[in-house]
């Protein structure tokens, strides 16, 4: 191979074999793609741009943004625009550059929204008034399309006044000013409110420094609530109370006025700022007590409805506004302690009698139990001494038993009236609250409403007869019914209780008696009047021991007074004896030895 040959073969380009030449050097190949880069804008990724549509299909809109590839977005991020055509310019984000297959990502939506949000932060900021769409209604207020942004409007912050029906903004475009971004939950509130604020500020000054108490104004129903009804005064609250709203009683604001209605009221008192205003409504209209008949006196009978019930008594309504208070002590002749509640309930009608009457004051005092006869107005005939009659237990003392005969006549059964043989410590240890018992009525005080009773005097005194039983010295059985410090309670025949002292419970093996024993008890004490038998378990073994030791101590001497005789006898006989005197002697004897 020459030289020329080898020449040839060190400039040839081997990256040409195979290749279409172009008959560019590479000088000029660079130049080319020098002025290619300078045609072509930097693109970044996560940039907003603008762009020019291409072309639009059913699918898919093409967009050229001066990269060297267009980039595609979905056509349903334009539903907002179906007039778009080819050449519109767009806002574009660039989400990718290229993706796997080297395709330009685009997205118009992103990039309205990061428009949309730097509109946004530029209203809050410069306190600029927007428009927006509302689009839907949600938990608590209301969705508003501002920008393209989904802000949300609280229900407090749509109008000044309560808002009840939320529905019916749906769909329609308002003004609101941005109340508060989340920067990073990209979360916006806004405000209706805040825009009238400010010139119903203007128009509550105006009218607070207008207000004169007793003034009469128009208002509007703003809000309800248990307690009263707040009014718009045009910009500027009121509240009537309950209990200004009428004259009579009623249970709940909405018995007299409704939502959004327009009614006249009268201003009664204010703060000195002017901020909580007190308004009335009844006072427009006459106070019921003017109307009352001038007629109606003390003992009149009137009829009412019970408006109110209390423990201590009833308010009647015997017209509108006009009241009576019935004291439960004036519902029924009974002194037992009861409410007012156990007689009427509320809603009821009922007549009752006038017993007080002061028209200034504006009071009224009614009785019911007046419409029957005072059942102690006759007691000393219907209830004579010694009569027996069946009533009711109604309550329990220390001392007694309260019986209730009929309705207001009550008698007391002293505990110590209620049994001649037992010792009751408590009357429930006798009876209970409700059961019927007889008594005989043994004392009548008409003039302080008091009636003695008794129970036990239905039947004879047993302590006549026992007088004769349980006489002193007497042995009977009984049995260990309790044992305190003092002694022991013992059961005796018949059904009486003695009382056996501690020293005298010792048994004859020296040991205490304990309960349930069953052993002899002499009575060393019968006392009728006290209802008192003092009983005694030691002195039936010591007593028998003591006798059995003076019969042998009798004995003795006894046998040793006939020895005295006999030895006598035999000393006299020694002195003139015979063979009758031997022979006597010999007996007498006998008659020693066979005694010893």
């Amino acid at each position: 191979m020459t030289k020329n040959a080898d020449t040839n073969t060190h400039d040839f380009d081997w990256n040409l074999v195979g290749k279409k030449q172009d008959g560019y050097s590479n000088d000029d190949r660079q130049k080319l793609e020098d002025l290619y880069e300078k045609t072509l804008k930097t693109v970044q990724n996560l940039e907003v741009m603008e762009g020019t549509v291409v072309a639009v299909n059913p699918r898919e809109v093409v967009v050229n943004i001066g990269y060297k590839s267009d980039g595609v977005i979905p056509r349903n991020e334009f539903k907002y625009n179906p007039e778009l055509k080819a050449g519109d310019k767009i806002p574009v984000f660039v989400e990718q550059q290229e993706d796997l297959k080297g395709q330009l990502i685009l997205s118009h939506k992103r990039a309205r929204a990061t428009a949309s949000w730097d509109k946004v932060c530029a209203a809050h900021h410069s306190d600029e008034i927007i428009k927006g769409y509302i689009k839907c209604r949600t938990k608590g207020g209301l969705i508003v399309d501002v920008f393209g942004i989904e802000a949300f409007l609280p229900g407090s912050q749509i109008d000044v006044k309560p808002i009840r029906d939320y529905d019916v903004y749906v769909g329609k475009t308002m003004e609101f000013k941005v109340a508060k971004i989340n920067h990073d939950f990209k979360n916006v509130v806004v405000s209706h409110k805040a825009l009238i604020e400010a010139e119903i500020e203007t128009q509550k000054r105006e009218i607070i420094s207008k207000l004169e108490k007793g003034q009469v104004l128009e208002g509007i129903v703003k809000n309800i609530t248990s307690y009263g009804v707040f009014i718009d005064l045009g910009g500027v609250d009121g509240l009537i109370h309950i209990t200004d709203l009428s004259w009579g009683r009623i249970s709940h604001p909405e018995e007299l006025v409704k939502l959004d209605e327009k009614i006249n009221v009268v201003i009664l008192d204010f703060d000195d700022d002017k901020k909580r205003i007190a308004l009335g409504l009844k006072q427009l209209t006459p106070h019921p007590w003017d109307g009352l008949s001038a007629d109606l006196k003390v003992g009149d009978k009137v009829k009412g409805k019970v408006v109110v019930l209390a423990d201590y008594g009833a308010f009647i309504e015997v017209q509108p506004g006009v009241e009576g208070l019935i004291h439960v002590s004036e519902m029924s002749w009974s002194q037992h302690l009861r409410t007012a509640q156990d007689f009427m309930k509320v809603g009821e009608e009922v007549e009752a009698v006038v017993l007080t009457l002061d028209r200034e004051e504006r009071k009224m005092s009614l009785g019911v139990k007046q419409l029957s006869p005072d059942p102690w107005s006759f007691i000393t005939s219907k209830y004579p001494k010694g009569s027996k009659h069946t009533g009711t237990v109604r309550n329990f003392t220390n001392f007694g038993i309260f019986i209730e005969l009929e309705e207001g006549v009550d008698g007391l059964v002293h505990i110590s009236d209620l049994s001649w043989s037992k010792k009751i410590k408590h009357p429930s240890e006798f009876t209970k609250i409700g059961d019927k018992i007889e008594v005989v009525v043994l004392e009548i005080d008409a003039e302080n409403r008091r009636l003695s009773l008794g129970h036990k005097q239905l039947e004879e005194n047993p302590w006549d007869v026992f007088e004769t039983i349980f006489t002193e010295g007497s042995v009977h059985q009984g049995t260990v019914m309790s044992v305190n410090d003092k002694g022991a309670v013992i059961g005796l025949p018949y059904g009486v209780e003695g009382f056996n002292p501690s020293k005298h419970l010792v048994k004859a093996d020296k040991k205490q008696a304990q309960i349930e024993e069953v052993l002899d008890f002499k009575v060393i004490e019968f006392n009728k009047d006290s209802k008192r038998i003092v009983v005694s378990h030691a002195r039936t073994h010591e007593e028998e021991k003591h006798a059995a030791a003076s019969s042998e101590k009798n004995t003795k001497a006894d046998e040793k007074e006939e020895t005295k005789k006999a030895v006598k006898k035999v000393k006299e006989a020694q002195e003139k004896t015979t063979l009758g005197d031997i022979s006597a002697l010999s007996d007498l004897k006998d008659k020693m030895n066979a005694k010893s």
